[in-house]
């Protein structure tokens, strides 16, 4: 817990020095960056009797050990398995040409050995060390493509490098705070460099933070928290924190009558570097 509370604390703490440099330098005119960051602190601030566990490796390492599968030598057919139909929806094309890329809850890494064994320098974490241990299994001996086991916001906070892509297919970018993760996560981009996600879509009338017990009642109470929106709050989100978006929508089903995916596409603002697409 402490890990994440401190990078929350951090995150708060350096909003709170950015306003008070405001204050003692009046003359400096207030950016659009500026009035984003101080709603953010505002809302934190209003939520902070709250103390969300971070992501609980207890319940993810259980998670991981329910779908452990064969190890295998060739990438999955569908390694960008962005929605939950088989050979339904976008692939690799959503990313661009990276020729660096980042997975935020990687699980068994067939999307970071996909992208290495293309020539790019792919990064997988995972809160879970069932996981990581079965990515590292697999996929270890693909030149280019790297995992590591630790705490999302941990990771995003510690590292002193960007990616050309960042990218989380019903990952951890569900189970974390807005408000926090997507600072986080512009300041790893590259200018120009593009962050897409997919989950479920919101229960209709049910946004924001969801809590659910990932475990029988009976047990040890092992929870899980979500963070749920319709396309449009996402993209009031993102542009709130210094994104612009490109495309947020809820992809439809094969199956009219079924749940559709919702897929985010959005990008630091900038110019690209020389030779990506994104």
């Amino acid at each position: 817990m402490a890990v994440c509370d401190r990078s929350r604390r951090d995150y708060v703490s350096k909003l709170a020095a950015r306003f008070k440099s405001r204050v003692d330098c009046p003359t400096a005119p207030p950016t659009h960056a500026d009035t984003a960051a101080q709603g953010t602190l505002r809302r934190w601030r209003n939520l902070r009797v709250l103390r969300f566990r971070p992501m609980n490796s207890v319940y993810w390492n259980r998670y991981a050990s329910r779908t452990a599968r064969a190890v295998s030598d060739l990438a999955s057919a569908e390694p960008f398995g962005w929605t939950q139909y088989p050979s339904h929806g976008p692939g690799a094309e959503l990313l661009g040409q990276p020729r660096t890329a980042l997975e935020l809850g990687c699980g068994h890494g067939d999307a970071v050995a996909a992208l290495a064994m293309r020539g790019v320098d792919a990064t997988g974490v995972d809160v879970s060390g069932v996981q990581c241990e079965h990515a590292c299994r697999r996929w270890g001996h693909i030149a280019g493509a790297r995992f590591e086991h630790a705490d999302v916001l941990e990771f995003l906070t510690a590292s002193g490098r960007s990616w050309d892509v960042i990218y989380s297919i019903w990952g951890a970018i569900w189970f974390l705070d807005p408000a926090v993760v997507l600072p986080l996560l512009r300041e790893r981009l590259t200018r120009g460099g593009k962050l897409v996600f997919a989950h479920a879509p919101p229960v209709p009338g049910a946004y924001g933070i969801q809590g659910t017990y990932g475990a029988p009642f009976s047990a040890e109470p092992q929870w899980v928290y979500r963070w749920s929106y319709e396309p449009e709050m996402w993209a009031e989100l993102l542009h709130d924190n210094g994104f612009r978006t490109l495309h947020a929508r809820v992809e439809a089903a094969p199956d009219p009558g079924k749940l559709g995916t919702l897929i985010v596409e959005a990008e630091r603002p900038g110019p690209a570097r020389s030779g990506h697409d994104e």
